[in-house]
């Protein structure tokens, strides 16, 4: 899927839902295509994936967004090196 999105929209999302979040969505990537917003990268949670998704419906409530974080196994979170 080819991004859409201006840089700066691009990068304006991305420090949102990094901010909303703590940082905690790895390998974060915001793509628009197919009329909507799909949300894509690994989070140790539902909460911190719910929360990216709201950050994002917060700026742009009237764009479709399709949440494709993973949600990891949280054993794998605790042995990765921050």
């Amino acid at each position: 899927m080819v991004s859409a999105l201006s840089p700066q929209i691009q990068l304006e999302l991305e420090q949102e839902v990094k901010m909303r979040t703590g940082g905690r969505v790895r390998n974060l990537a915001i793509e628009l295509g197919h009329g909507q917003i799909t949300l894509r990268g690994q989070a140790s949670s539902y909460y911190i994936k719910q929360l990216a998704q709201h950050s994002i419906h917060g700026l742009l409530p009237h764009f479709l967004l399709a949440n494709q974080i993973e949600v990891e196994d949280r054993h794998e979170w605790q042995n990765m090196a921050w």
